[in-house]
Parts: C-alpha cells; structure tokens; sequence
C-alpha cells in the first residue's frame, strides 16, 4: 500500500491534503481571458498587483466609457472559502459584468493568494496590498491609465461574496482603525458573508494556524472586534440568500454592526427562495434584482 495516498485532511468539497503533501483542489475552473464581452459591453484587462508576490488583478470597465469620464469604483474580492476562486474565472465575470454594465462603474477584482499553499493571513495582506496599489492612482499618477484616466475616487466601493466579504469587511475595519488616509471608501457590500459560530471551523484553523478557529477570532466573529465601531466607510450593505447556510450568520453581522455603535449606515437585504452565492451560478430575476440593489446602494446619495 502506498501511504502517500493516504488523506490527512479531509475539506471537501473544497480540497485534501495527503500524507505527502500534496493539495487535490476539487473546486477548479479555467480562468477566461482578458478582453471584450460582447453580451456586457464590457471590457476587462489583467494587471499586476505586486510583482514579487506574483498578485494580480482584472479590471472591468464599460466599452462606451467617455475619454474624459470619471466612474465610481467597486473593489472585489472573490469567494471560495479562503482556498478556491480566482478574479479570472466565469463566476467573477458573471457577478461583475452585470454590476459593471447596469451600474456604469469600473471594478477590479483581486486575485489573492490561495491557501493552503499560502496560509491565512496571506489572503487578507494580498487584499490590503491591492487596495494600496488602488490608491497610488488617486493623485493619477499610478501605474494603470485605466485607474488614473477614469476613477472617481471620491466613490470608492468594497464588495466581496461569502469569503471575499469577510475579507472586505477586515479591510474596511483596518482602514478605520489604522486612520488610513490612502482612500476613502465610501460604502462596502457584504453578500452572503463568511463569518464563523460557535462551533470552532477546522477547515479555517487548518487555513489559519494562528486562530482558534472560533467565536475568539475577530476575523470570524466581528462582534468580538474592538475595532468594529471605527469601520472605515460611511455606509455597509449586508445581503443574504434564504436557504444559504450562512444566511443566519449574515443577519447576526448585520445585527452586530448596527448595535456597535458605528456611525455609518447599515442595510439588510435578503433574497428569498435562493442559496449561497446563487447569482454567480445562474442568472434568473433575483440575480437581476441583486445586482440592482447593489447599484443602488452605489449610486444613491
């Protein structure tokens, strides 16, 4: 028998690890090139991020974007539980072209380092790290036309799904209590956040070996944050799915948040009939009615 095949961890259906070490991801879509999609009229295009950790991003901008227009713009983060998911893939076209194409904003999706290979907190630094390369065009001198030439960055967004809102929710925090003066994000949009409860999450701890993997971790549990009431934006919109797993979790946040004595505004939305992170999966009329709500909350004053 060969015990290199032997299964240490076992976290479907997102990856295991065997005795050798090796990582069998089981959740893996190709990514898409960069370019025009004809359906959206929107065009994306690859940048790097950090050339020494290799991080990247892909911007989605309207085609018909006038030469001298500035857009609000909404930093993504993906989903896939810390260790699957990419900016380049079909789901973040999905969710973004439509935001990009009804709500006449550019996006950028950072593509974090995945863990296992790279543990947590490398996903969150990398997240960070993007949002500071953001920031070096609000003088529009940064290194990408795109950011410098059309970026309105006195409407700066955060959004993430499942654990891309647990990452936009930290950074948002940490831009608060660090007093960060790189940008000024005006509103996040949480979507069926990942948060954690009072069972410890193994498959977290094992991302995380630095955490309990419990309701201790401001990470997993922001009422626990004694940062949570300097939450650097001005308004948050948490959304949730009626049958999502999470969904449960994503009210307590949203419960959390209003209670902790934070200055901004905080709304809740749910979607009926509907599971985690449905609209990256299938477009339907509640995807429509999602994304609108999401460019509502941009647009509106």
């Amino acid at each position: 028998m060969d015990n290199n095949n032997e299964i240490t961890h076992d976290f479907s259906p997102f990856f295991k690890v065997y005795k050798d070490g090796r990582v069998e991801r089981l959740m893996v879509l190709d990514d898409l090139p960069a370019g025009l999609d004809p359906e959206s009229g929107v065009l994306s295009k690859d940048v790097v991020i950090s050339p020494e950790s290799g991080v990247k991003a892909r911007i989605f901008i309207p085609e018909t974007v006038g030469s001298d227009q500035k857009l609000p713009l909404l930093v993504h983060y993906h989903g896939g539980g810390f260790c699957a998911g990419s900016a380049f893939h079909i789901l973040t076209k999905h969710v973004l072209t439509s935001t990009v194409s009804q709500g006449n904003v550019i996006a950028i999706s950072i593509d974090y380092r995945l863990a296992p290979e790279h543990l947590l907190p490398v996903a969150y630094n990398d997240s960070w790290d993007g949002l500071e390369w953001i920031a070096g065009h609000s003088n529009g001198l940064g290194p990408e036309p795109l950011l410098n030439n059309h970026v309105d960055f006195g409407k700066v967004f955060l959004m993430g799904e499942s654990a891309g809102a647990n990452i936009a929710h930290y950074l948002a925090v940490q831009a608060g209590a660090i007093g960060w003066v790189g940008l000024k994000i005006t509103g996040v949009i949480i979507v069926h956040p990942f948060f954690g409860d009072k069972e410890v999450d193994k498959m977290y701890k094992y991302l995380n070996p630095a955490s309990s993997g419990g309701d201790d971790d401001p990470k997993l549990n922001p009422a626990v944050d004694p940062n949570l009431s300097k939450m650097g934006c001005e308004k948050v919109l948490v959304c949730v799915a009626e049958t999502d797993f999470l969904r449960d979790r994503g009210e307590a946040y949203y419960k959390t948040l209003a209670g902790s004595g934070w200055a901004g505004k905080v709304e809740f939305y749910e979607t009926k009939g509907e599971d985690h992170c449905f609209h990256a999966f299938k477009h339907c009329g509640e995807t429509d009615a999602l994304t609108k709500k999401c460019v509502d909350f941009m647009i509106m004053e």
